[in-house]
């Protein structure tokens, strides 16, 4: 059984994962919202003007609740949001879940998204009971899958077209997992 507790803080030595305020909205647009490059393997558009960005930040400020589980990747450094990590899935039969994560391309390469992976995978296995934690990536954006690899995820195989993107075409998703079996606390 999931002991759910919901978007809880956490910190690692550079970065403070909580929850999004509707202040976030433009520190996300400058970031990463609005970047066709960083929204290129997503499954939205760039976001057009700020307006866009401040209505899904405010759905997501609302949707909070105890099961509920999508963080803003903080820098410590300046209080400046670079990202976000969230379970795109939960299965609370099988204590399973998926993440999905994004950064601001000015972040990109400096381990940033591994560090917040990792904290929420130990938060996730450690607080809330899972036993199986998934991720998965356009077989293009290969750097997504170093994220998963470095933070000790196992590859799966790949599923063959198994999605079509927003440009109409299919596309392949390598599967990464962690089991809780996998680490040692």
């Amino acid at each position: 059984m999931l002991t759910h507790k919901g978007t809880q803080s956490l910190e690692t030595d550079r970065l403070l994962l909580r929850r999004f305020k509707p202040s976030d909205a433009e520190c996300m647009f400058k970031n990463w919202a609005n970047d066709s490059e960083v929204c290129k393997f997503l499954s939205w558009n760039p976001h057009k003007d700020l307006s866009e960005t401040k209505q899904i930040v405010e759905s997501w400020v609302n949707a909070y609740s105890s099961n509920y589980y999508n963080w803003a990747i903080e820098l410590k450094s300046n209080s400046e949001i670079i990202g976000q990590i969230s379970l795109m899935s939960l299965d609370e039969k099988h204590l399973s879940c998926a993440t999905g994560y994004n950064i601001g391309r000015t972040f990109w390469g400096k381990g940033f998204m591994t560090e917040a992976l990792d904290v929420v995978i130990d938060y996730l296995f450690e607080e809330i009971g899972m036993n199986r934690i998934e991720a998965r990536h356009n077989t293009l954006n290969i750097a997504s899958g170093r994220v998963m690899q470095k933070s000790g995820m196992s590859f799966e195989g790949i599923l063959r077209q198994v999605k079509i993107n927003k440009y109409g075409e299919f596309y392949d998703l390598a599967v990464y997992s962690i089991l809780s079996s996998d680490l040692k606390f």
